[in-house]
């Protein structure tokens, strides 16, 4: 919303204000000011001039000589090609100096040897178009036919004297999209009376039916108003002078006086008009309904338009003549030879239009007011105010009588008022009589402890909404600062800092983390091979689904995974290593019951070194930093997702807790990848039980280790974790270490059997291990490894 400060200035006196104020404090009680321009801005040194005499120049047939009278001691000299100048006209004269519109600079110099010590100038140089000054001409200098005197400020002299003000208008508050509203903000804010005068129509031009029969509403709740008045021996012509300024300094374009009527109210009142020409009202009947399916109406663009049945529109007896709220048809406007005019004003349902509007892809001024929910009440005041200015502009002769159609109760909104609470809600101390006092420059008013709010404003329904209103006017800045009660301190829950701790581990081994959407398609389940009767087939189905791809919630978080790594595959990266703290939803069996959330820790890899055993290492990295050392790992062949003989899984204390392996090869082929793709899934909540949830502090050793190296024989398919496991639990305290180093299979070992080679570490926290002490404890290791025919290679 664009405001003029001499248009705010007819309905609140802000002249002693300035501009940088102003600004500040509508800003301050709630209408956000983004900035402020005076008119012709750019514009300086230019000044009005009389030609004394135009006089050929010497050396070229086409330049004129004019000694101009700018208001000096002595008339300046300056050299032009303009053929429209003539001894006597006052004209814009740029003095040596000056700037131009579009910032360009003007300085005295010599044309064809003759020196000129200006510039005249044409309506772009100002910044303006014949659209502000219709009688001027657009290739020319402009003539000033304008009340003026010589050697004036042009700004002064053709109305470029006003500051624009820019809002930012919240969408609540469509009130405020208009002088009025502002103005009301504006004396609310600084304290000043406020003038609204009521529209006086003389009228007298006979009765209205004689022209208009008939307004109907055929739909109240997509119109809950709707008014027209008569206007007869319409003159169509320019508008006056301080009309045209007011539209331009707030970003309309001024037309003809009819036009310019109805864009003028708008902006004044904030209430949307419509000016028809009555000859093409057939049977002078107005019939405000629903356009019927397929109803074609060219509108004032020239577009065809094909409406529907939802969509509102202003028809006569036999077809549409505007899409209501939105714009006029294409017979609909003011022409040159229009006598008689139907000004409408209305209220339309703004969520119909603002759905109208965007299917037919014409967003207007009028639209995006209408769209915000206007004030019924304010019908009548603007369809007056539009008839004053015919009349206050000779436009025309306006007929006696209104015809409206009111399909709506009148009924003022109440809310309590609850002054200790507002005091509690807001943290001031105001007593009755000053929030009273408050409320009725906001135009409330207060009886017998109920606030009556007026009825522009809409967007007043709680008591909470009033207190915002005492807030906004009594000062943000005056409301004292308290430190917050409670405990401000937040923090991560333990569960969030294991999460934490986990994406750094991961992170830390070359690991990205990525985060995929929670629902997924239904063919991703096909692509993992998960059986017909799986219940990671029961999933939830979401009821308003962006498309089949994104239509059910996932009860596996590994389809997901694999379709980042196949994007980054196809996208050229030569590997990849991804990990996800992925979400599963598990159906309850009670459907009306929302669904199991289950986390996993997800993990994906391909690529040159990224193996199983990449893979494998990354998870015991993992769990040993989480304090997860007590887990069994076994060969696992069943999972149609993963290679049967290239997965593993993991389980703690007889529990699975994950699952690791190479990806199935028909599974690769369904993500039309030709490598190996690698995977892991691991229980969060059941690694998050077993974790150490504190660290325990060792001293530095004071004594000297012991290592010994067992190479041991034992059956080809005993799991190399199940002997660690032995030995740690057989050797006792004095075990401070176990590393594998070796692992053979070969023409020395017999046929079934493997070595398998550790090195382990002995150390004692209270004195030096003897070779004794260390060798009884090889020896209960030796023993214990037997229950599993396992034994000491010779």
């Amino acid at each position: 919303m664009i405001l003029s400060k001499k248009w705010l200035n007819d309905f609140v006196n802000t002249q002693n204000i300035s501009d940088k104020e102003f600004a500040h404090m509508l800003t301050m009680t709630g209408s956000m000011v983004t900035g402020f321009e005076p008119s012709g801005h750019e514009l300086s040194r230019v000044v009005v001039g009389k030609l004394l005499s135009v006089e050929k120049h010497p050396d070229a047939e086409r330049l004129q000589i004019c000694q101009t009278d700018v208001g000096q001691a002595a008339p300046i000299q300056i050299v032009t090609a303009a053929t429209n100048v003539q001894a006597g006209q006052l004209v814009p004269v740029a003095l040596d100096g000056s700037t131009l519109a579009g910032g360009i600079k003007i300085k005295k110099g010599k044309l064809r040897g003759v020196e000129s010590h200006g510039m005249f100038c044409s309506l772009k140089e100002l910044g303006l178009t014949l659209n502000d000054f219709p009688y001027a001409i657009e290739d020319g200098i402009f003539i000033i036919e304008e009340e003026c005197e010589i050697g004036q400020d042009i700004h002064s002299a053709i109305g470029l004297d006003d500051v624009a003000f820019e809002f930012e208008i919240t969408s609540n508050r469509p009130d405020c999209l208009s002088v009025t509203g502002l103005a009301r903000e504006a004396a609310a804010s600084f304290e000043l009376p406020f003038k609204l005068g009521t529209p006086a129509v003389k009228a007298g031009g006979g009765d209205i039916s004689a022209e208009l029969k008939d307004v109907k509403i055929h739909d109240a709740e997509l119109c809950p108003m709707y008014s027209a008045r008569v206007v007869k021996d319409v003159k169509i012509e320019p508008s006056p002078r301080w009309i045209r300024e007011r539209l331009r300094a707030s970003g309309v374009r001024p037309i003809n006086n009819i036009v310019d009527i109805t864009n003028y109210v708008m902006l004044e009142y904030g209430q949307p008009m419509h000016a028809f020409d009555i000859r093409f009202i057939d049977e002078r009947e107005i019939n405000v309904r629903r356009a019927q399916n397929g109803e074609k109406i060219t509108t004032l663009d020239g577009q065809e338009r094909t409406l529907t049945s939802e969509m509102l529109v202003i028809a006569d007896a036999a077809k549409p003549v505007a899409v209501a709220g939105v714009m006029g048809g294409e017979y609909s406007g003011i022409m040159e030879d229009t006598t008689t005019i139907v000004f409408e004003s209305a209220v339309f349902n703004g969520a119909s239009i603002r759905r109208t509007a965007r299917a037919l892809g014409m967003r207007t001024d009028a639209s995006s007011r209408y769209e915000k929910g206007l004030d019924p009440n304010n019908c009548l005041p603007a369809l007056e105010r539009a008839c004053e200015l015919v009349e206050l502009l000779g436009a025309g002769t306006v007929l006696d009588g209104i015809i409206a159609d009111k399909q709506f109760e009148e009924k003022q909104h109440s809310i309590p008022l609850e002054t200790e609470w507002l005091n509690s809600f807001l943290d001031i101390k105001l007593t009755e009589a000053e929030i009273v006092t408050i409320l009725n420059r906001l135009d409330c008013t207060v009886k017998e402890g109920l606030i009556y709010v007026p009825t522009y404003r809409g967007d007043l329904e709680h008591k909470a909404d009033i207190a915002e209103e005492v807030a906004r006017i009594y000062g943000y800045n005056n409301i004292p600062s308290t430190g917050v009660k409670g405990s401000a301190q937040g923090k991560y829950t333990l569960s969030q800092q294991f999460e934490s701790k986990i994406s750094e581990v991961l992170r830390a081994q070359g690991y990205t983390e990525i985060i995929t959407y929670s629902f997924i398609s239904p063919k991703y389940y096909d692509k993992v091979k998960i059986p017909q009767d799986s219940p990671l087939r029961k999933s939830i189905v979401i009821s308003n689904p962006l498309g089949e791809d994104t239509s059910i919630m996932r009860t596996t978080a590994l389809p997901s995974m694999l379709e980042a790594l196949a994007r980054n595959y196809n996208n050229r990266n030569l590997s990849a290593a991804l990990f996800e703290l992925a979400t599963e939803y598990i159906p309850d069996e009670n459907a009306a019951k929302l669904p199991l959330e289950q986390k996993k820790i997800v993990l994906g890899l391909y690529g040159e070194n990224n193996d199983f055993y990449a893979l494998k290492g990354a998870v015991e990295v993992l769990l040993a930093k989480l304090g997860i050392d007590d887990y069994d790992v076994e060969a696992f062949a069943d999972s149609n997702a993963y290679h049967p003989g290239r997965c593993a899984k993991l389980s703690l204390n007889g529990a699975e807790i994950g699952i690791l392996g190479e990806i199935h090869p028909l599974v690769t082929q369904n993500y039309d990848l030709d490598i190996k793709l690698y995977a892991a899934e691991l229980d969060l909540p059941a690694i998050f039980a077993a974790a150490a949830s504190e660290k325990q502090y060792k001293p530095l050793p004071k004594y000297p280790a012991v290592t010994r190296d067992l190479a041991i024989i034992c059956k080809a398919e005993t799991p190399v974790i199940q002997l660690e496991k032995i030995i740690k639990s057989s050797a006792g305290k004095l075990l401070e270490n176990v590393t594998l180093f070796d692992v053979y299979q070969g023409k020395q070992i017999e046929e079934g059997k493997k070595s398998v080679a550790y090195s382990i570490t002995l150390r004692s926290s209270e004195a030096s291990l003897t070779a004794e002490e260390a060798q009884a404890v090889v020896n209960k290791i030796i023993k214990a490894l037997g229950k599993v025919e396992a034994e000491l290679r010779a």
